[in-house]
């Protein structure tokens, strides 16, 4: 398998969806992942998301290299004139940021409700992106501080509860998943990367080898450190099975391990912090 595989049907069905959820919010919480920035950002978020106020969170920024992270938070404010956040599942006070963040973004919608004579009530908020790119991991934080779900509201399914953040707050405790469609597989490759794509999408190796040229593009030093491979050694799957000594019969090198272990080493910043986009690439579209 030598490309990505995308599955439109399901798409469009994901789309429809999503699209019913966000007609019951007031501000969304869009998140991306901050080692690809760039190709975790759904690009038609605006008409999806009807132009309600959002909150763009570059998460697991734990994972990724911090000299990137300001300038990418930077270029996504440009582009959307979102408010852009970096927030990691290991600091706690980037939970009261994101509440507080939400309030200010529907004081607008809150004051016309008043003048409407509407009685006040929390700001409805949901959780959205691509597959696995910390959306669960940030409702469930959220949630956590939460004391009593308020039920189903009109309209919501019994799978889908509102759950009481604070007194000014209320999440979807459904994540609203952004299907991964797009023709351009060298950002496919890269969800990959960062598991946000399914496994029988791809395969391991192949994205494995897409991962090292991206890796010995922007982080020479430390992969070859991280290998104990020398300046004018080669680093391939082979050449890595080899140093690790992941052999099969007849001294054939064990290129699948070494694909499956490098992509989890990677995910897992066992490998280091690294940031597989730059702005420059991108800041002229």
């Amino acid at each position: 398998m030598s490309h990505i595989h995308w599955y439109p049907g399901h798409i469009a069905k994901a789309q429809k969806q999503l699209k019913e959820k966000l007609n019951l919010v007031d501000v969304i919480i869009e998140v991306t992942d901050a080692r690809i920035p760039y190709s975790s950002w759904y690009k038609n978020t605006n008409e999806l998301c009807l132009n309600k106020p959002r909150l763009i969170l570059m998460n697991k920024s734990d994972l990724s290299d911090s000299e990137y992270n300001k300038p990418w938070a930077a270029f996504l404010n440009k582009k959307t004139g979102c408010k852009v956040i970096s927030t990691s599942l290991s600091n706690k006070n980037d939970i009261n940021l994101i509440i507080s963040e939400v309030v200010n973004l529907s004081k607008e919608i809150m004051q016309k409700r008043i003048l409407k004579g509407l009685m006040p009530r929390p700001t409805r908020t949901m959780v959205i992106g691509m597959p696995n790119v910390g959306k669960s991991s940030t409702i469930n934080r959220l949630v956590k501080r939460a004391k009593t779900k308020t039920g189903a509201k009109a309209g919501v399914t019994r799978q889908q509860q509102w759950v009481r953040i604070n007194d000014k707050v209320e999440l979807l405790d459904t994540p609203g998943i952004i299907p991964t469609v797009q023709d351009d597989q060298f950002q496919a490759l890269k969800l990959a990367c960062v598991n946000s794509i399914g496994e029988n999408a791809y395969d391991s190796e192949y994205v494995a080898c897409g991962l090292i040229e991206i890796l010995l593009k922007y982080y020479n030093q430390e992969i070859r450190k991280y290998y104990g491979f020398s300046e004018n050694e080669e680093i391939n799957l082979s050449s890595i099975a080899l140093k690790k000594n992941w052999i099969l019969k007849n001294s054939i090198p064990d290129t699948k391990r070494a694909s499956l272990i490098l992509l989890s080493s990677f995910r897992d910043g066992k490998m280091g912090k690294f940031t597989l986009e730059r702005v420059e690439d991108y800041d002229i579209i």
